[in-house]
């Protein structure tokens, strides 16, 4: 039986524009209109918006590798490496600038939060407005409904609209309508680690019934290394577009990831690019580092014992009180350790959020981090409404590494066993029993 996805020398090509002048606002271009009326009727607009010259850049270039039925492909790599590309490509979102692409069967695809779903439609009508774009027949989402309902635990909310569902939610009912579609090919982003530690694992465990008892074929793109090595029997190392590695041993390319992380770490800080990404009406980031504590950017691996101060720069654009900005950090193979937002204190003590451009800190905990490298993702969003950046999307992130300064005893002075490494101070006193 031949391969039931062919990829063959596959590129995809952007053209990025950059604007010479900065960034002119809609109401900076009114004031000039109200100010001098006359000038601005004179001016051409390319002297308002900044002249523009264009880049191409390539998101994949010649990825060619094949698929057998049943298999579950583990796609790992860097933020921006291509991993995501590729399974839009496959969904057929975007098409390819060169290459060809062959596959057989029903496909199935989960990489946005909420795709395919309406927000005015209850959670009912979104399963059968979803299970009929995913190509389900209306008797076919009839007979899976009440499975769909029980996997997803939104019973209680399957009548209220879905504008009102967490993002948690969201992924629940989009993840089970896939599921339970039964596709030949399923593919699913990042998109699972919005979810809740259970629901991750329940569907780990779904996806890997529909592999060994369906036959079904799956291509996982995640950070998580540790559900990687437990479901994958296959594993692609993506690298600025490329493959890296292929192989059937799991484990030792992920190794190879994870070491080639270490050795060339520099994603230290994060500065918006200035591209559009990230907008949306409330507030945009533009800057995100680490400093001592005398403020000076960490470029480089830190110890346990020092201070490490987590900055995030934005521009507020709407003020709105159940705004909420933080961050998520995760160790080297995607476990998520904590969140951290800047309302978990006493709402007296919050820092006050005003519009146009503001800056908030935190330190990140000392002598608690082991020895290793970190991922700090921002996160944020408006308190049970809706997120702005969900974890596990593809948000601004930056990385920490963690190298000595463990203790101050002479027994441990490099890592521990275990995730995390505290030092904690203990007691002693003589006691009768």
């Amino acid at each position: 039986m031949g391969p039931i996805i062919k990829v063959k020398n596959v590129g995809k090509k952007y053209s990025i524009r950059h604007f010479q002048g900065g960034y002119v606002a809609l109401r900076d271009v009114i004031m000039t209109i109200i100010k001098s009326p006359l000038c601005f009727l004179k001016k051409k607009v390319k002297n308002i918006t900044g002249i523009g010259t264009k880049e191409e850049f390539w998101a994949l270039r010649g990825v060619s590798f094949e698929v057998k039925a049943g298999e579950i492909i583990g796609v790992i790599g860097k933020n921006g490496a291509g991993k995501s590309t590729i399974l839009k490509i496959l969904t057929g979102i975007t098409p390819p600038t060169t290459g060809e692409i062959v596959m057989h069967g029903k496909v199935a695809s989960l990489l946005e939060v909420g795709t395919g779903f309406h927000p005015e439609l209850t959670g009912r009508e979104n399963i059968f407005l979803n299970g009929a774009i995913l190509g389900m027949k209306k008797s076919e989402i009839a007979k899976n409904f009440d499975s769909i309902v029980e996997f997803a635990e939104t019973e209680k909310f399957l009548d209220t609209p879905v504008k009102f569902y967490s993002s948690g939610m969201y992924v629940r009912l989009a993840f089970s309508v896939a599921a339970h579609m039964e596709p030949d090919i399923l593919l699913v982003d990042e998109v699972l680690a919005v979810g809740d530690a259970e629901f991750q694992k329940k569907c780990l465990g779904k996806m890997e019934e529909v592999t060994k008892k369906r036959g079904r074929t799956i291509l996982f793109v995640s950070h998580n290394m540790t559900a990687i090595e437990k479901i994958c029997n296959r594993c692609i190392l993506i690298e600025k577009g490329q493959i890296k590695r292929d192989s059937t041993d799991v484990r030792d390319v992920i190794k190879d990831y994870l070491c080639g992380t270490e050795s060339t770490i520099k994603d230290y800080s994060w500065s918006n690019p200035n591209n559009g990404r990230f907008e949306n009406e409330w507030w945009k980031p533009l800057h995100i580092y680490l400093t001592d504590k005398n403020g000076k950017p960490y470029d480089t691996s830190i110890r346990n014992d020092q201070v490490a101060e987590l900055v995030i720069k934005g521009d507020m654009k709407n003020c709105d009180p159940a705004l909420t900005i933080g961050y998520a950090i995760y160790t080297e193979d995607g476990m998520l350790l904590y969140w951290s937002f800047q309302t978990d204190t006493d709402e007296n003590s919050w820092p006050k959020i005003e519009r146009g451009f503001f800056t908030l800190k935190t330190e990140i905990p000392q002598r608690l981090l082991n020895e290793g490298i970190y991922r700090i993702e921002l996160i944020g969003g408006l308190q049970n409404r809706s997120w702005l950046f969900a974890p596990g999307g593809h948000n601004p992130t930056i990385n920490i590494s963690i190298k000595g300064g463990i203790s101050d005893s002479p027994y441990w002075t490099g890592k521990r066993s275990g995730i995390i490494a505290p030092v904690l101070p203990w007691r002693g006193y003589n006691s009768t029993n």
